[in-house]
C-alpha cells in the first residue's frame, strides 16, 4: 500500500523525487508521514483539506480491516502540518 500511496502522490505534485512516506506501526496504530516539497504542499492538502481527506479515507479503507487506526501526517522540508 506504501507504494501505491507514494505513486498516487506523485502524480499530484510538480516534484515528484521529493516524496518519501516513513511509517511507524504498532499493534494497534499505523502512522504514515508523507513528505511532498513545500511547494507541493497546497497541491496534496487542497481547498478545505479535500485531496487530503480522500488519501485518508482511502488509506482508511485499504486497511479498515485489518483493525488499526491509520494517521497520515503530511510534512514539508520544514516541519510537520
Amino acid at each position: 500500500m506504501k507504494d501505491r500511496l507514494v505513486q498516487t502522490v506523485k502524480t499530484l505534485v510538480e516534484n515528484p523525487e521529493q516524496v518519501q512516506i516513513n511509517d511507524i506501526e504498532s499493534a494497534q496504530w499505523i502512522i504514515l508521514e508523507l513528505s511532498v516539497a513545500k511547494n507541493d504542499m497546497g497541491k496534496i492538502i487542497g481547498k478545505q483539506g479535500k485531496i487530503a481527506g480522500a488519501i485518508r479515507a482511502l488509506l482508511n479503507a485499504t486497511f479498515g480491516k485489518s483493525g488499526k487506526r491509520i494517521v497520515l501526517g503530511i510534512v514539508d522540508t520544514e516541519g510537520l502540518t
